[in-house]
C-alpha cells in the first residue's frame, strides 16, 4: 500500500505530526489539514486514497465534512477521529458515511492496522467495479465478442469490421437478447426520430450483418427473423 494518498484532518498539532510521521514512516504520501475548510479543499484538489478525520474541527467539524465530502459522491475511504466516548457520535459518523471509527486515545498499532484493511478493501471494491463495468460492456455469446465501450466485434476472436450503422444494430439487438423488434422500432432506436427512409434499410443491415457474423447467413444462428414482426438476437 505504499504510495496510497492519505489526508489527516487534525486540530491537534500533536497528534498531526505523530500521525503523519508514523504514516509516512510506512511509506504513505501525506497531506494535512488543521481544519474542516481545509479538508474539503485538500480532499477535492489531491483526492486522497483515505482520509483520516477528526470530528472536533474548528470552522466546520468532522461530521460536516463527512456529510459534505459523501454528498460529493467522492468515494474517499474515511476513518473517523474522536476523543468522546458517546455511542451517539460513532452512530452518527457511520450514517454520514464513514467507514471507520476511532476513539483517542488510540494505538497507533491499531490506526496502522485499520488504515492498511481499509485501503486494501477500497482497492478489492474498485476492482470488483472496474470488473463489473467491464463485463456490462462486453457481450459474449458462442464465439461472438461485441465489446461495446471499444465498438469492436469479433467472431473466433478475429475482429469483424462493420459500419458504425451496423454496428449500432447489432450492439442494440444483442443488449435486448431474445426481445423481438419491428422494422419501424428498430429505425426509430438505431437511426433515430429524424431518419428517412424506409424498413428495407434495416433488411439490408440486417443481411450485411448475417455476411460478417453468421457461419451460413442462410441459417443464422444470432440475428433471427420472427416472421410477419421483425428481429431479434438469439444466443
Amino acid at each position: 500500500m505504499a504510495g496510497k494518498k492519505i489526508l489527516i484532518v487534525e486540530d491537534d498539532k500533536t497528534l498531526l505530526e505523530v500521525l503523519r510521521y508514523n504514516l509516512t514512516k510506512e511509506g504513505y504520501d501525506v497531506s494535512t489539514a488543521v481544519d474542516g475548510v481545509q479538508a474539503l479543499d485538500c480532499a477535492e484538489r489531491e483526492r486522497p486514497d483515505l482520509i483520516v478525520l477528526d470530528i472536533m474541527l474548528p470552522r466546520l467539524d468532522g461530521l460536516d465534512v463527512c456529510r459534505i465530502i459523501r454528498k460529493k459522491e467522492m468515494a474517499i475511504p474515511i476513518l473517523m477521529l474522536t476523543a468522546r466516548v458517546e455511542e451517539i457520535d460513532k452512530v452518527v459518523g457511520l450514517e454520514l458515511g464513514a467507514d471507520d471509527y476511532m476513539t483517542k486515545p488510540f494505538s497507533m498499532r491499531e490506526l496502522l492496522a485499520r488504515v492498511r484493511a481499509m485501503l486494501r478493501r477500497a482497492e478489492m471494491m474498485q476492482r470488483e467495479a472496474a470488473s463489473s463495468e467491464d463485463a456490462a460492456h462486453r457481450i459474449m455469446v458462442g464465439e461472438l465478442e461485441i465489446d461495446v465501450a471499444r465498438h469492436r466485434v469479433s467472431l473466433s476472436r478475429s475482429t469483424i469490421s462493420l459500419s458504425p450503422k451496423e454496428f449500432d444494430l447489432l450492439a442494440f439487438l444483442a443488449k435486448n437478447r431474445r426481445k423481438v423488434f419491428s422494422r419501424d422500432v428498430l429505425l426509430d432506436k438505431v437511426w433515430g426520430y429524424d431518419y428517412v427512409g424506409d424498413t428495407r434499410t434495416v433488411d439490408v443491415h440486417i443481411r450485411w450483418l448475417r455476411q460478417k457474423i453468421e457461419v451460413d447467413p442462410s441459417n443464422p444462428k444470432y440475428l433471427l427473423t420472427v416472421r410477419g414482426v421483425g428481429y431479434k438476437f438469439e444466443g
